[in-house]
């Protein structure tokens, strides 16, 4: 079938968003309270920040095997059954009695969430042709972030009602998601007989891919600065910097998500048009910038603006990205999308702990310039990527 920029999105896009939109939700109304309720055991802010890193921890450790996994039971299954996973991890998160009970249960969720965050990864790209990887990335994107709008304000009002009302939420949330998986996804046809073929494409050539590189850079970059520096320095930021509510923090990354929800769009149909490269480019300078300059805001206002050329320039980078691994990864298998995935944990897992100690001894600039740096390599590699691999209908090529 030929592709066209023209040509609606399968079914199967549409419903990994509608799900995404759920997973996210559920996430959103969960995270605010998970280190309150840890806290809630008497337990020291080391063993605090654990529960949260267990299960980002527990996702790189899971995602080489989650190929294999997918390549038995098929993506489809793999997406709903690690959904469910994190819903059943996340009702016994509220029904722990003692902090260790909270803990395992917090990384058991982690398992899950790589289960279905691979293969619905593996899902998307196999379900779209070169000429429609960028908008259906943007789709599924867009899906993510309007749950996570929605999400803490949801939290917000669970959170009166009972510390844990919000983990039982979330499970809701995620066995609603299963159920779309299995009911509403399919696998590729003939996805059966290609998982008992070896690929045709090598990991070493997938690796020696500048798109594949330059996409993992990025990921890297994403989990660095968007989950780490840019979550857990901005709100200082907003308090002890500019002397604002904290509330002001909440604010400011919700007007930044819309910002970065209404730049989707354009942003996938410029990844199929223009090509991931330039898109790549763009986003990672534009993120870089607003990155280092979010430091120095002398108020507010330039706060939330710089807060919104940040989500602008994510938006490209929740596109382009995606678009180049399924490019550079075609005929590879999934494992290259497991690599992709821990790139973004890894850095997601480090860019708070890094954030912390430069804060400590160098200040904010220092912490905030880390993230810049990665997003700024970003952009180089990704403008080192050779103009006859950057083609929409591109075919992956063997590069020394």
């Amino acid at each position: 079938m030929k592709w066209t920029l023209r040509t609606p999105l399968p079914r199967t896009v549409v419903m990994l968003a509608v799900a995404a939109f759920f997973v996210a939700v559920g996430f959103g109304v969960m995270i605010p309270v998970l280190p309150i309720f840890a806290a809630s055991f008497g337990v020291t802010n080391f063993m605090i920040g654990l529960v949260v890193s267990a299960f980002a921890g527990m996702r790189l450790a899971i995602s080489p095997f989650c190929r294999r996994i997918s390549d038995r039971i098929g993506h489809r299954r793999t997406i709903g059954i690690g959904m469910w996973i994190v819903g059943a991890s996340s009702a016994l998160c509220g029904l722990a009695g003692s902090y260790w009970e909270l803990l395992l249960w917090r990384a058991i969720g982690g398992l899950g969430s790589a289960m279905f965050t691979i293969s619905a990864t593996a899902l998307l790209l196999a379900s779209v042709g070169p000429e429609l990887r960028g908008r259906a990335s943007g789709l599924y994107q867009g899906g993510f972030l309007l749950g996570g709008m929605a999400g803490p304000a949801i939290g917000g009002l669970l959170a009166t009602v009972s510390l844990t009302a919000p983990f039982y939420f979330y499970a809701g949330t995620l066995v609603v998601a299963g159920a779309i998986a299995f009911s509403q996804l399919h696998d590729p046809p003939g996805m059966a007989e290609a998982a008992a073929v070896a690929p045709t494409r090598s990991l070493r050539e997938v690796v020696a891919d500048s798109r594949f590189r330059a996409a993992c850079l990025m990921s890297f970059g994403q989990g660095w600065q968007s989950f780490g520096v840019r979550s857990a320095l901005v709100p200082l930021l907003v308090v002890g910097a500019l002397g604002s509510d904290p509330s002001w923090a909440g604010i400011a990354f919700a007007i930044a998500a819309i910002a970065q929800t209404a730049a989707l769009p354009a942003a996938g149909r410029a990844t199929d048009t223009l090509g991931r490269r330039p898109v790549m480019v763009v986003g990672g300078l534009l993120a870089a910038a607003s990155t280092l300059a979010t430091p120095f805001a002398p108020n507010m206002q330039l706060l939330i603006v710089l807060l919104c050329v940040y989500g602008v320039g994510a938006a490209a980078l929740g596109t382009a990205p995606t678009a180049a691994l399924g490019d550079a990864a075609k005929d590879a298998g999934s494992q290259p999308v497991a690599i992709y995935s821990m790139a973004g944990d890894l850095g997601s897992i480090l860019g708070p702990l890094a954030a912390g100690v430069l804060a400590d001894s160098w200040g904010m600039g220092a912490a905030f310039g880390s993230g810049a740096a990665i997003l700024l390599a970003g952009a180089v590699a990704a403008a080192l990527i050779p103009a006859r691999l950057d083609r929409r209908n591109s075919e992956p090529e063997t590069v020394g």
